[in-house]
């Protein structure tokens, strides 16, 4: 073999390994094919977005007796910051309900708890204290209009973040139910105390010209709950009346007045009060709490109260 030959032959090896050298020690290199590069990108494990399961929960009642036991997969269902039951309640649903007040019926000192179910993350846009007790609540209209006595029915709120809705933002069956027997004749002093606070203590709604809305302060929505308790045990009726200053003409004073109450009801009854629990009446400018002889005794007088008889 010539030198110069063998010299080739050099240069050529040495090309070979320094390539190959280059391959093996580099990280990120074009020779080496792309399926045996290992890079920290190609390492790095991307987690997978949580996602949360959807909560169904079904209609389930039994009495501790074994006498009655409703076990229904399906249940009432509402959307999220909301507090009316959707329209599609199972017929499943209608005939667990028709069992259960043909047991109430029968059995008058069993009550049914509807304890409603809200999440922290939701808007609370009734007058109740939460929406919980507002679910609660549209289930036990919904029983009533079934023909159960509201007198056998308690109602709750809790919060409970495990409840999740589907992505249409559906919550299926956030409440829990249990049946209780009470003692015959009776009394709930404690239940007695509260609505006679409430007659000394009224709500007491003040109304700007061209007001929209009623914005209820925590205190008031308390209220509210402990009116509807009062309503359902017993028996009362809810009162609005709304009062006017003096001035103007007192007709149409009076007429302001009833349309002050006939605002309140309204607003009563789209946050889940019974209409035929309300009356509603006028009193114009003739029951003044302040004087009339000043813009504060004024506004004052230009109110709206709601109490129970």
């Amino acid at each position: 073999m010539s030198k110069k030959t063998t010299y080739l032959l050099g240069i050529l090896l040495t090309i070979i390994i320094g390539t190959l050298l280059f391959c093996y020690l580099c990280d990120d290199c074009y020779c080496c094919p792309e399926d045996e590069v290992t890079t920290e990108e190609t390492n790095t494990i991307v987690a997978e977005p949580e996602v949360n399961q959807v909560t169904r929960n079904g209609f389930s009642l039994s009495d501790a007796n074994g006498n009655f036991n409703v076990k229904i997969n399906d249940n009432f269902n509402f959307k999220t910051s909301k507090f009316s039951i959707l329209d599609t309640i199972s017929p499943n649903v209608t005939e667990g309900v028709t069992k259960l007040k043909d047991f109430l019926l029968e059995n008058p000192l069993k009550t049914v708890d509807i304890t409603g179910y809200y999440k922290s993350d939701e808007t609370n846009n009734s007058a109740f204290p939460n929406l919980g007790l507002a679910r609660a609540n549209s289930v036990k209209n919904y029983l009533v209009s079934q023909g159960i006595p509201s007198k056998q029915i308690n109602i709750n709120g809790q919060l409970n973040d495990a409840i999740n809705p589907d992505d249409s933002g559906t919550l299926f069956g956030p409440l829990e139910f249990g049946m209780l027997t009470s003692k015959e004749g009776a009394t709930d002093e404690a239940l007695a105390a509260i609505c006679d606070d409430i007659r000394k203590n009224p709500i007491v709604l003040y109304f700007k010209t061209g007001q929209a809305e009623i914005n209820l302060t925590t205190d008031q929505r308390e209220k509210i709950a402990n009116i509807s308790r009062c309503v359902d045990k017993l028996g009362v009726k809810i009162q609005v009346v709304g009062h006017t200053d003096n001035t103007g003409n007192a007709n149409t004073n009076m007429r302001l007045g009833q349309e002050r109450a006939d605002f309140a009801k309204d607003y009563l009854v789209r946050n889940g009060i019974l209409e035929p629990n309300i009356e509603t009446s006028s009193k114009g400018p003739n029951d003044p709490i302040a004087d009339n002889n000043t813009k504060d005794g004024q506004a004052k007088n230009r109110r709206t109260v709601i109490t129970i008889n």
